[in-house]
């Protein structure tokens, strides 16, 4: 496509050819005589060959796609090369972006780590691969607990985590679960027949400039008006409606700024909306990740896992199915 906004870089218009591979069962490690339904495969390899084998089988059906891909951060690491020229870090990187978008669903993500590295480099190969359409958001992960106060420059205390849509206007996420912490505010203190609640504001940031300043009047006489910058956040007929089966909250003596009762049944399916910044108290972190490989292979354990609460969240916001 002419004229058409694109990354490039030395040797990208090179192909990698790859053949069609098949994957071929170990028997001696295989557990399928155990629960020959099992749809788990483990494959040791080239991953980009590994690709190329699951893309044959499962192109189109898979819904959420985890990767972690080396950071290319120049280091030293035993089980893989983190220090690649950048262009040739990214001709590594495109054919296998390239596989992974044809094994998503219409209905399914992909959620990608990287750091500061190659991370924004990343987000435009991605733009390119998925479509910049298809771009969800960028997820910071918390993966360290303390600060480096040896640091050069700034303590390197979180990760991204890049998530495309193979089509954005079929995905959606899950919602996540509640905690019993999250539910602590919700009392019901008139005894509503429809539960515990909390009260939430009846203004918002934007809105309607005609309607503004005009007053809501509710049926024992108190007139609402929102704050000076702020906008009505619901209309006169919703705010009747709520009125009308007590969803308004005037506080315990009927002298408080009036505002809404908000069930907790009525939120969406009982959960929660995942935030873009996940603290490494609720999604895991680096050291977490390195005992968790410890208590796997204590002898030669991997020297950059991610722990798996963080992937668990991940797994948990993608399509059902």
């Amino acid at each position: 496509m002419a004229n058409k906004l694109e990354l490039t870089w030395y040797g990208k218009e090179d192909k990698i050819s790859v053949e069609p591979r098949l994957l071929i069962e170990n028997k001696e490690l295989s557990n399928t005589e155990h629960d020959e339904n099992t749809e788990n495969i483990l494959i040791h390899g080239d991953n980009l060959l590994a690709l190329k084998a699951l893309e044959k089988k499962y192109a189109g059906q898979v819904k959420c796609i985890y990767i972690d891909p080396p950071y290319n951060t120049g280091s030293a690491f035993e089980h893989y090369d983190d220090n690649l020229e950048h262009s040739t870090w990214l001709s590594l990187m495109k054919p296998r972006l390239e596989i992974l978008r044809n094994l998503l669903s219409d209905d399914g993500s992909i959620w990608i780590s990287i750091d500061d590295d190659e991370g924004h480099y990343l987000k435009v190969l991605c733009d390119e691969v998925f479509g910049r359409n298809n771009f969800v958001s960028t997820v910071i992960w918390e993966k360290k607990y303390t600060v480096a106060n040896d640091s050069k420059w700034l303590s390197d205390n979180h990760d991204f985590i890049l998530v495309y849509a193979k089509i954005k206007d079929y995905w959606r996420p899950n919602y996540l679960p509640r905690t019993e912490e999250m539910n602590k505010a919700y009392k019901n203190p008139d005894n509503h027949p429809k539960g515990i609640w909390k009260a939430t504001p009846l203004h918002a940031k934007s809105g309607s400039e005609k309607s503004k300043d005009l007053p809501y009047v509710f049926k024992n006489g108190v007139s609402f008006i929102p704050p000076r910058g702020t906008f009505h956040r619901y209309s006169p007929d919703t705010l009747k409606q709520m009125d009308e089966n007590d969803e308004i909250w005037f506080g315990a003596k009927g002298d408080a700024i009036p505002s809404r009762k908000t069930f907790l049944c009525d939120l969406k399916k009982g959960g929660l909306v995942a935030r873009t910044l996940w603290r490494f108290d609720e999604v895991g972190h680096n050291h977490e990740a390195r005992d968790e490989v410890r208590a796997i292979n204590p002898d030669d354990p991997f020297g950059t896992p991610k722990p798996e609460r963080l992937i668990g969240v991940c797994k948990m916001n993608c399509a059902n199915g």
